[in-house]
């Protein structure tokens, strides 16, 4: 198939939407699929509210439009719900072109975290945009759940997967080697939605490490400075450090997955989390990880885990067959589609 995927969040952003996209076109088209990402890098743009490393694109339905007729897909798949996505949903509701929709980010209480709109009204809003797809992807069967009883229509499943080359235990980074353990680590932006200050105001022994950046970073900084943050690292050096990390601590309730869970069971670091959406869905066997409503507690009883059974459990988590599996979805999606077109 050749598929036009239409993405607010791409290169060269770094996050988990955007990660998950590239891995996605790689493996697909490792599968003889064809991809066209119509994403922010193609327009003019501005610095999100809270975020100015994420940049939004300036366009309208009918630059989007004319970008999705030039590559002539075979489908639109629409991955997020910014400018570019309700640019390209305008664009087909009107010209009658069957898409599909996916949700990757807990955008209401994001949105919630960071100003007085409540949960509930930007859930009704993302309920009306999804609403107009033939399908809407979702990682897990939890989400799927969840999004179902607020009446979301058609959620379709589309599991995640973990590059088992680049993330596999390797000599642990070099600047963790002075740290006492045992060394707790946290991967991701450091943002409000994360709930980085349950992790880092936890009394825990040996050492905390924050890798990564965000709108929150300077304020935690400040406020924990036994906490070493080393900033953003590259998806190469990330192994490193997941390998150095005695638990993998995530102590987000907002994520719709958590590919850095993944990751870090990849290269043998068990994880410390809720029992929230996530990682419920991902933390699905004791030996691989440690979930409470105590994080500082799972946190202990993650220490006593085998790096050897997080090693294989992510290996079932895999690439090519997530793409396959998103394939298939956009095919089921578009037969049921047209089928109810042709009875109509």
């Amino acid at each position: 198939m050749r598929i036009s995927i239409v993405t607010d969040a791409w290169r060269p952003q770094v996050n988990g939407v955007a990660i998950t996209l590239a891995n996605l076109v790689a493996a697909g088209e490792r599968l003889g699929h064809q991809f066209a990402v119509i994403g922010p890098d193609r327009f003019a743009t501005i610095a999100a509210p809270t975020y100015p490393e994420i940049r939004l694109a300036l366009t309208s339905p009918k630059a989007v439009g004319a970008m999705i007729r030039a590559e002539k897909p075979d489908h639109v798949h629409i991955a997020t719900e910014g400018p570019l996505g309700l640019a390209a949903s305008y664009f087909c509701t009107r010209n009658n072109e069957i898409f599909t929709t996916s949700y990757h980010t807990r955008f209401p209480e994001y949105v919630e975290a960071r100003w007085p709109i409540p949960a509930a009204w930007s859930y009704a809003a993302l309920r009306r945009f999804h609403s107009g797809g033939a399908g809407l992807m979702v990682a897990t069967r939890t989400l799927a759940d969840d999004l179902s009883a607020r009446g979301f229509p058609r959620p379709m499943l589309w599991p995640r997967g973990v590059n088992e080359d680049l993330f596999r235990p390797v000599a642990p980074a070099a600047d963790l080697a002075h740290l006492p353990r045992p060394i707790f680590l946290n991967c991701g932006r450091v943002a409000p939605e994360k709930n980085m200050e349950a992790f880092l105001s936890l009394n825990l022994p040996g050492s905390k490490v924050v890798v990564g950046d965000g709108p929150s970073r300077a304020g935690l900084q400040a406020q924990f400075p036994k906490t070493l943050f080393v900033g953003v690292k590259s998806r190469e050096e990330l192994a490193a450090f997941y390998s150095a990390a005695d638990v993998f601590v995530f102590p987000s309730r907002t994520d719709t997955f958590g590919n850095v869970m993944l990751e870090a069971l990849a290269c043998g670091a068990p994880v410390a989390a809720y029992p929230v959406p996530g990682p419920i869905d991902i933390v699905t066997d004791s030996r691989i990880g440690a979930l409470d409503v105590d994080l500082g507690a799972a946190c202990l009883a993650a220490l006593k885990l085998s790096r050897q059974d997080c090693r294989q459990h992510a290996l079932a988590y895999t690439w090519p067959e997530s793409a396959r599996i998103f394939v298939e979805n956009i095919l089921r999606a578009r037969a049921k589609a047209q089928s109810c077109r042709a009875s109509a």
